[in-house]
């Protein structure tokens, strides 16, 4: 089944992928398009009365126009809030590629996009020989790539973008997020890394305070649509 969408991954954890993921959701559906979303795998969750509820998945379903099952967006979701790997393997969970790969199709077979968000970083690993690196091979998704602005990002940027098209994954853009906004020289990092990236980004995210709206990355939803021919 060919899929319409993105996988968001970051150049580590911390760096605001759920912002840019649900933003860009946002900017998605403002084009009425029906788009839904998915969280693979998640740590950090707390327990409710529907079960373990993690909430980046939450918030992701919060921007979705399109209405599924919790399980379905995040079928893998441990309430400690340590590295995906060790907590599937503390509860003697294998994370199964094939069936995050049936609720992508099912997700396809009612929406127009989909918008899938990684866990930590794009080598964060998830079992004893696979890593977050797999889920978007398998998912066969193009990977946005969500850069925190702070001192290191530009090799982090580097490294993970390096890695993407290593693996073999395409490559759609990437996301300036403000994680810092005393971070000394801003500008110039921002000018070096579009130099050597090769291309700008789809969108500078400022510093948002708790109490701004919710982000809406439009115009970057639209120049991803044209990207990729979808």
């Amino acid at each position: 089944m060919n899929v319409k969408g993105v996988f968001v991954t970051g150049t580590d954890t911390g760096v605001g992928k759920t912002v840019v993921a649900t933003g860009l959701v946002r900017g998605l559906v403002a084009q009425q398009l029906r788009v839904a979303v998915m969280k693979p795998i998640a740590s950090g969750s707390r327990q409710t009365d529907q079960g373990l509820r993690n909430e980046d998945a939450l918030a992701l379903m919060a921007a979705s126009n399109v209405a599924v099952p919790y399980a379905t967006v995040n079928p893998y979701c441990f309430e400690p809030a340590i590295s995906p790997h060790i907590a599937a393997d503390d509860s003697r969970i294998r994370v199964d590629l094939a069936k995050i790969r049936r609720n992508l199709e099912a997700l396809a077979s009612c929406s127009d996009w989909i918008l899938v968000e990684g866990a930590g970083g794009w080598l964060a690993p998830i079992g004893p020989a696979t890593s977050i690196r797999d889920v978007a091979l398998a998912l066969k998704l193009p990977v946005v790539m969500v850069v925190g602005l702070r001192l290191g990002c530009i090799n982090h940027a580097m490294l993970t973008k390096l890695a993407i098209e290593a693996h073999g994954a395409p490559f759609a853009g990437w996301v300036a997020n403000t994680i810092d906004p005393a971070m000394p020289r801003r500008t110039e990092n921002l000018e070096t890394l579009i130099r050597l990236i090769g291309e700008p980004p789809l969108a500078i995210v400022p510093a948002l305070a708790p109490e701004a709206p919710p982000l809406v990355l439009t115009d970057a939803a639209a120049d991803l649509r044209a990207r990729l021919g979808r």
